[in-house]
């Protein structure tokens, strides 16, 4: 899967791409999202943005997700192929 390059902002206000994200960071900042537009002073100016970067971070864990469970699937291979 191809992961996205936009940037956004962390807690501490710094730019940063979505493809230099862990997956835990990646998880934070969609629970920061999720917490602002579910708020009752979601910005509407920047809802577009915020609903944009969350769909960029939701791939990017998936992509992650995936690399992982691939690199298990191989180590397992690996092991089984040992025994």
């Amino acid at each position: 899967m191809a992961e996205t390059k936009k940037a956004g902002k962390t807690k501490s206000g710094a730019d940063t791409s979505v493809e230099s994200l862990g997956y835990a960071e990646a998880v934070a900042e969609l629970e920061d999202i999720l917490d602002g537009l579910e708020s009752d002073t979601v910005d509407v100016d920047v809802l577009a943005d915020r609903v944009k970067r969350a769909a960029a971070l939701i791939r990017h864990c998936r992509a992650k997700i995936g690399d992982a469970r691939l690199h298990v699937e191989q180590v397992v291979g690996e092991i089984d192929a040992k025994d």
